[in-house]
């Protein structure tokens, strides 16, 4: 990726308004901490590693915003704004442990101290969130690769690449690090209903690498498979519980059942920070339930009944029995997973 979907410089957060592509590529300045809440609310950022860099930031962008004169002061503020923050987006664990990380910052000295040391600090802390899902998001492509042969055709649900990460991608990291090895191969991306990120954005960023890539409806999965078109399911993830059940967007899990039907290999990509060893299974995942309008009415044009009733789950949990194996940037884990995923939740942030 050459366009950066997150960006810090000079103290101002910038990001792609990805609510735009394909059609227009735009950058668009965040300058008060609703706008940030808003971005992320909107999907005007998206992605669970952008999110959680995109929050970092914000963080910076409330604290701004307030002018705390001290440093307890500022103290305060960061809890304020990184609560209001982590009420935009329920499912993506990301969100909360680049929060969570702002918090635990911390700076000696007394309440009525200058707060520019602390805010120093957070600078240091949302820049090293940024750096290190760079990082990790190229670690996870490598190990991934070799999964990928000439020849294959690689099945990817809705967008997990470098627009939603820092740069470089998830589970489109390691179709990019195979690409750059010179294997040739397809994606039949999804088209990811009802806010169609697989055919906007999925396709988008393979197209600009130069990745073979088709776009396909949600419901023509099951025929390519059949067909034989398919050798492997790469996908992301939002939150991944202790067990391995594994939340993402939905839609995610059907593809999963299909690929288990198909005898089909299916890996799901995550940096260590995906995982939620606190949550024993998928049952405890919040599903985030959005608006209606996003599936009565297609880009701004009736496509439904008036009045008529509307269930918007914006992800689903896809269990762990379903799941060949985890891409990480420490490896691929396969099953059983509980204790495997145990030991890379210690060593979030590490390789």
């Amino acid at each position: 990726m050459n366009a950066n979907p997150v960006t810090w410089e000079s103290g101002t957060l910038t990001i792609i308004d990805q609510t735009l592509l394909p059609a227009e590529l735009k950058y668009i300045t965040l300058d008060t901490l609703d706008m940030v809440w808003s971005a992320i609310k909107q999907l005007q950022v998206r992605g669970a590693p952008a999110i959680g860099v995109c929050a970092a930031f914000g963080v910076l962008v409330g604290l701004k915003e307030r002018h705390p004169a001290t440093l307890k002061a500022a103290r305060h503020a960061l809890g304020i704004v990184a609560d209001h923050l982590a009420t935009s987006r329920p499912t993506a664990v990301n969100l909360f442990w680049a929060l969570d990380r702002m918090r635990s910052v911390s700076v000696a000295g007394d309440s009525d101290d200058a707060p520019s040391q602390f805010l120093a600090a957070l600078e240091r802390e949302a820049q090293a969130i940024y750096d290190e899902d760079r990082s990790v998001c190229k670690r996870l492509g490598a190990y991934g690769a070799p999964l990928i042969t000439d020849g294959d055709g690689v099945l990817t649900h809705c967008n997990a690449g470098g627009l939603a990460t820092s740069g470089y991608g998830t589970a489109l990291s390691v179709m990019f690090c195979a690409h750059e090895k010179g294997r040739r191969f397809r994606v039949y991306a999804d088209e990811t209903r009802p806010l169609l990120q697989g055919a906007r954005l999925t396709t988008w960023e393979l197209q600009r690498a130069g990745i073979d890539v088709t776009l396909i409806c949600d419901n023509m999965a099951a025929q390519v498979m059949r067909e034989g078109k398919i050798n492997l399911v790469i996908v992301g993830a939002d939150r991944v519980a202790a067990n391995g059940d594994a939340a993402n967007k939905i839609g995610t899990y059907g593809v999963a059942v299909l690929a288990k039907a198909h005898t089909i290999p299916f890996y799901v990509a995550i940096p260590h920070s995906t995982l939620d060893c606190a949550l024993p299974d998928g049952d405890a995942i919040p599903i985030e339930e959005r608006d209606g309008a996003e599936v009565s009415h297609a880009f701004g044009r009736q496509c439904a009944p008036d009045g008529i009733a509307v269930y918007n789950p914006a992800f689903d949990v896809t269990p762990a029995r379903l799941i060949t194996g985890f891409i990480t940037e420490s490896g691929i884990v396969h099953p059983p997973f509980s204790d495997r995923l145990a030991l890379l939740a210690g060593k979030q942030g590490n390789p």
